[in-house]
């Protein structure tokens, strides 16, 4: 299906790697210009000239540290002067990284959670909004996460964190209906992960397998699938891809659960 992307202007942070490189992948071969931003420079480098393969014209990665919006500002200040019709795409995939039970998380953790999770994404949108009302047409699309549906008791900062972010992102969805920029979650759920690669590991499992991943996830969380396996980032990509591009025409503030099957919530 041709998504109506070519040449359009995207952005995706987070894009370095795992489900965000997975997406920006998918923007590329339809032929967008693609900028991913992350924290590590040698990762952007290596996932633009992958997404310049790709077909991307213009590809790019630029650093930037999400929490800090001076930094966010002068990512979308050079994006602004590179493309002069503003932006039509913003994905905001970052997670994050604070893990571990309520007993045992810091402020310090809580405070990261939430300046990962819910202020880079804050910080990201605030900078990006000139461009994006300045384009055509325009869409953003943020990485939540099943878990604030099914709760993990490892994981009460990156739910809470996600939480905000689902339920800020339904705020912008209102906000921007006047602009006709519409705004939609993604909640993948068990995705096998560089982090939930390594979990595995850690627990004596081949987690580069996603039967043997998701038998791990459903003994030590009890959170299994419908589907046998765990889901892999390609298979991410093509949803945000059509959340992010003209074919979704009348989808806002929806939250779109891609789990290998749950209750329905």
């Amino acid at each position: 299906m041709d998504l109506g992307l070519r040449d359009a202007a995207a952005v995706v942070v987070g894009g370095g790697r795992g489900m965000g490189l997975a997406t920006a992948r998918c923007l590329a071969e339809d032929g967008a210009r693609v900028a991913v931003v992350g924290r590590t420079q040698a990762l952007l480098d290596d996932a633009a000239t992958d997404l310049a393969d790709r077909g991307s014209p213009d590809a790019l990665g630029l650093v930037a540290d999400t929490s800090d919006p001076d930094q966010v500002q002068r990512v979308f200040d050079e994006l602004s002067a590179r493309w002069s019709g503003g932006l039509n795409i913003l994905i905001n995939a970052v997670g994050p990284g604070s893990v571990g039970t309520f007993d045992d998380l810091t402020d310090d953790q809580w405070r990261a959670a939430f300046d990962d999770g819910v202020m880079g994404m804050v910080h990201c949108v605030r900078s990006a909004l000139p461009l994006l009302r300045k384009a055509q047409w325009a869409r953003i699309v943020n990485f939540s996460a099943h878990s604030t549906q099914r709760q993990s008791v490892i994981l009460p900062a990156y739910t809470a964190a996600k939480a905000a972010l689902t339920s800020v992102s339904k705020n912008l969805s209102l906000m921007l209906a006047k602009d006709e920029i519409m705004v939609n979650v993604v909640s993948p759920g068990s995705v096998a992960s560089e982090a939930l690669v390594d979990w595995a590991a850690s627990v004596g499992v081949d987690g580069t397998d996603p039967y043997a991943l998701m038998s791990a996830i459903d003994e030590h969380f009890g959170h299994p699938a419908h589907l046998p396996r765990a889901g892999l980032p390609d298979e991410m990509g093509p949803v945000v891809a059509f959340l992010a591009s003209r074919r979704n025409s009348y989808m806002t503030g929806a939250n779109v659960n891609v789990d290998g099957g749950s209750d329905f919530i």
